[in-house]
């Protein structure tokens, strides 16, 4: 386990001994594409770094499905308010592609957080990089047109385009699949 983490981008600020730390805590799951990791209105207990595949996060809307995010490897995968309040989260996080991740118990990464201050900043790190990230989705909505997100969308995340469904990048763009289609076409 230990060497699966050094290999993961995210983990190689921590040092050796952080790492050991960390791979006693960890498991390594497989999941088939599908798989609906974390369940909206829950608290999940896991957090998870995406070894391989690829997942989106969405929530219900009243007829369909919001797409919001997506992830590949090395991302993080976890429900923001199960790991900062320990509350029901409001999203889901489906995988789009049979994946391998590694698994830890919120419980065990808190207390390893406790008992290594190296560990707990690494914690604290992923929570403002998260914020960051969905900060720049947020303003991005407000202030840039369709076809420029999809631009950066595809400048940001080439591979995507052949992996993912269109409908669930639609989504994430907040435009229909005929929008899509259009932007798509004079491209």
């Amino acid at each position: 386990m230990y060497k699966q983490l050094k290999d993961i981008a995210i983990c190689k600020a921590l040092s050796n001994e952080a790492l050991s730390l960390m791979a006693n805590v960890c498991t390594v799951v497989e999941h088939a594409k599908g798989t609906v990791l974390i369940h909206a209105d829950k608290i999940e207990p896991f957090f998870y770094i995406l070894q391989n595949g690829i997942a989106r996060a969405y929530s219900d809307g009243e007829n369909q499905q919001i797409t919001f995010w997506f992830g590949q490897k090395g991302d993080i995968l976890f429900s923001f308010n199960s790991y900062i309040t320990n509350s029901p989260g409001y999203e889901n996080i489906e995988l789009l592609a049979n994946s391998t991740l590694i698994r830890v118990k919120l419980n065990d990464l808190f207390l390893l957080y406790e008992q290594n201050l190296e560990i707990a900043n690494w914690g604290r790190k992923i929570a403002e990089r998260e914020l960051i990230a969905t900060e720049r989705r947020l303003i991005d909505r407000a202030f840039k047109g369709a076809a420029e997100r999809y631009r950066d969308f595809i400048a940001q995340s080439p591979e995507l385009i052949k992996k993912v469904a269109l409908k669930h990048i639609a989504s994430y763009l907040g435009v229909t699949q005929v929008t899509l289609s259009r932007i798509r076409a004079v491209q």
